[in-house]
């Protein structure tokens, strides 16, 4: 596709979801009103236990299974436009809030680290320049993006700090597992063997927009039919439940339980239940 050619439409489509309902989330206290999280960008399990971590417009949330809502994490209310986990460590992308630290960057936070669960964070790369909408950790550390004011794979080999250019990629969400990187594009589902050069298509794949790799190293994600996909081990993709309106996030938690953001709120999916953990308010 031609370097300056535009996103997709069906990504265009999902950002035009994501960015209605915006608002600064309300801090917790002892006696507040649970906080209100609005304009999720991504949801990930946190490697500690059963919670999840959220990242919104307005910072860093976890959610228990339970529906327990509580952050912002740190007290850090930076617009988490990209997120991801690798290891024990998380990296986020996107804008500042009213509160944050001027070192994290402006007007974009470019790559950020926290190495305690989201307590605090520090620059790490690209700061004040970069938007990454789009980020994702491969199994062997590699980190990749895609920047808001571009169609360039970002790589990353060092966590973060050095980042080189890829293919030139017209990609809604990106996922890798052992056989490499996956992007859910309007072309379909594409793979890359050679760390983000080259991609080439995969037959028989539904048309996603969003893309996560499972632990068992099958894909899964959200189709421009409005339904959750899932891959087995085999590359047999079967369809799932159907969403209510446009997945803003998704992930997939283990290998039969995924995680969704619709316009229920924030939703579990297995084969044989759904479950809105938080509900849309």
């Amino acid at each position: 596709m031609n370097r300056h050619s535009p996103l997709p439409a069906f990504a265009i489509a999902l950002v035009a979801v994501a960015l209605t309902g915006c608002a600064v989330p309300q801090a917790s206290g002892t006696n507040a009103v649970p906080p209100v999280i609005q304009h999720i960008h991504g949801v990930a399990a946190d490697p500690r236990g059963e919670d999840l971590f959220v990242a919104t417009h307005g910072g860093l949330f976890t959610l228990t299974p339970e529906g327990a809502i509580a952050g912002p994490i740190g007290g850090h209310d930076f617009d988490a436009m990209g997120f991801t986990v690798l290891d024990d460590a998380l990296f986020a992308s996107g804008h500042p809030g009213t509160q944050t630290p001027a070192e994290l960057g402006s007007p974009n936070l470019g790559v950020i680290r926290s190495d305690d669960f989201g307590e605090s964070w520090s620059p790490i790369a690209l700061t004040g320049s970069t938007d990454f909408h789009v980020l994702t950790a491969g199994p062997d550390g590699t980190l990749y993006g895609i920047a808001s004011d571009g169609v360039d794979l970002l790589i990353s080999t060092d966590d973060g700090l050095e980042w080189t250019r890829g293919a030139t990629l017209a990609a809604a969400d990106l996922a890798a597992n052992g056989d490499g990187l996956y992007a859910a594009s309007e072309e379909g589902l594409l793979l890359s063997t050679d760390n983000g050069a080259t991609f080439t298509p995969i037959a028989d794949a539904p048309l996603l927009y969003t893309l996560d790799a499972k632990p068992n190293g099958s894909l899964a994600g959200v189709g421009t039919d409005g339904a959750l996909w899932s891959q087995n081990t085999e590359g047999t993709w079967q369809r799932l439940d159907a969403l209510q309106g446009a997945a803003q996030a998704f992930t997939a938690i283990d290998d039969e339980r995924f995680i969704v953001v619709d316009d229920r709120g924030i939703v579990q999916i297995t084969a044989d239940d759904t479950t809105i953990l938080a509900p849309a308010r």
